[in-house]
């Protein structure tokens, strides 16, 4: 055995001392999660949402579609795509607004509602919920959902948690005690710590008088305030944030027309890719990379609608068919494009406030994936085999977070529909337990084995 210089018992006091910050650091930084993110939240006014509002906004998605992209090189056109590229992924994105339409849809209570007498909103509270329920019965619902309340400032935080209270309550007494798979509450205009600790203490309470297990409220928080991005003593104040939540947060949001205004930013230039905004996310993905938590990027607020529409009975022109097109398209080009900015900065989710979004969603985030597609593989396949035999021969892997990074773009390309089951395992070179399994190094060792 080769000598060393440092006392067996020196060794062991050095190493005994980072048993407690290596815990610590496993339990706040776990890594992503083993769970399917959705690539979009849908908003809508709880005034407007029924029990089957995904598949009627799916209808309507794909309708404007067809009509002002009725082929792959008309969508090409439209978003700038090639038309070979385009061509496949046209076929693709029909038969994800005819089969899932809406990955994850939010009820809203806030901005897509307004301000509305108590009366009015606790009705609609409950209208929403009984919705939501009749839903969840006839398997309408989309794969996600929640609701999004008010802010907790002083003067709404009564009517926020009284709403929480309503929607929940009814929802229950209407299921017979269940939640729909995947539900979530957002918690906007966050202005401090406080504030995210009081909401995880209502879900406390909320779960205790229903006799709900502990941790069955989750929540997400929007990050759409400064004070979101830095407390008031200079701190990163997203971690605060997170803290004040107590394991309930699983996602933050970011809001780009409230951020952008409270950074004095004119509403001529609130747009997603100012560079304000990606100050504020690369703050985010900094204070939350490795815990798990979901980031989503914010909403194109122009939306892809013609200035002309028909008398009922009537038609119209030719020129105002062509205004029309020419709106819709230079709307989705501009969605297109701030999806696909998000993408590429590593945000992988964002906010469609409009059916007439969902096309040019599906469409950036297929061509985003499939792009890429043939050099994962190769790289993919690459360090499978290279790992395999270094490890058959004694040799230790030590890029496992590369292959988990490759085998991650082949789980998000199949999970919102870029790619197919079938597909991912023969570019990958994978078997699909072992992409279900979502662990590189896991693949590694077995193989080894």
């Amino acid at each position: 055995m080769a000598d060393t210089s440092i006392p067996e018992g020196v060794v062991t006091a050095c190493l005994d001392a980072l048993d407690r910050a290596n815990a610590r650091v496993s339990k706040h930084f776990p890594g992503e999660l083993l769970r399917r993110q959705p690539v979009h939240t849908v908003y809508g006014g709880a005034h407007l949402f029924k029990a089957d509002s995904a598949q009627k906004l799916g209808a309507v998605a794909l309708r404007t579609l067809q009509e002002y992209a009725p082929d792959g090189p008309a969508l090409g056109d439209a978003v700038a795509l090639d038309h070979d590229l385009a061509a496949r992924i046209y076929p693709r994105v029909v038969d994800k607004l005819t089969r899932e339409p809406i990955e994850d849809f939010r009820i809203d209570f806030e901005d897509g509602f307004g301000h509305r007498p108590d009366e009015e909103e606790d009705r609609f509270a409950q209208a929403a919920a009984d919705e939501v329920a009749a839903g969840l019965s006839a398997g309408t619902l989309p794969p996600a959902i929640g609701i999004r309340i008010k802010p907790l400032s002083e003067e709404l935080k009564r009517r926020s948690l009284r709403t929480f209270d309503l929607f929940l309550t009814r929802t229950l007494e209407r299921t017979g005690g269940a939640l729909p798979p995947n539900f979530v509450v957002t918690l906007p205009k966050i202005t401090a710590p406080e504030q995210v600790s009081a909401f995880a203490s209502a879900c406390d309470a909320f779960e205790y008088w229903r006799n709900l297990p502990a941790g069955t409220l989750q929540f997400e928080l929007m990050i759409e305030t400064t004070q979101s991005i830095f407390a008031e003593d200079g701190s990163v104040a997203v971690p605060q944030l997170l803290a004040g939540g107590r394991g309930r947060v699983v996602a933050a949001h970011f809001g780009t027309y409230d951020y952008t205004a409270a950074c004095s930013i004119t509403a001529a230039h609130q747009t997603m890719l100012h560079p304000v905004c990606d100050f504020a996310k690369h703050v985010m993905q900094v204070a939350l990379a490795g815990t798990g938590i979901w980031l989503s990027d914010g909403a194109t607020n122009i939306m892809p609608v013609g200035p002309h529409r028909a008398a009922p009975g009537g038609a119209l022109s030719q020129p105002q068919r062509d205004q029309n097109t020419r709106a819709v398209h230079r709307a989705w080009r501009l969605h297109a494009e701030h999806v696909r900015h998000s993408l590429v900065t590593g945000f992988y989710q964002g906010w469609d406030l409009h059916p007439a979004q969902l096309p040019t969603r599906y469409a950036a985030v297929y061509a985003f994936f499939l792009e890429g597609l043939d050099a994962a593989s190769e790289r993919l396949r690459n360090f499978v085999h290279k790992a395999a035999q270094a490890t058959l021969a004694g040799g230790v892997f030590d890029d496992a977070a590369t292959g988990q990074g490759l085998l991650n773009y082949f789980l998000r390309s199949m999970n919102c529909g870029a790619i197919s089951e079938q597909e991912a395992v023969d570019m990958s070179g994978l078997t699909l337990d072992e992409l279900r399994g979502r662990s590189f190094v896991k693949i590694l060792k077995n193989r080894a084995g």
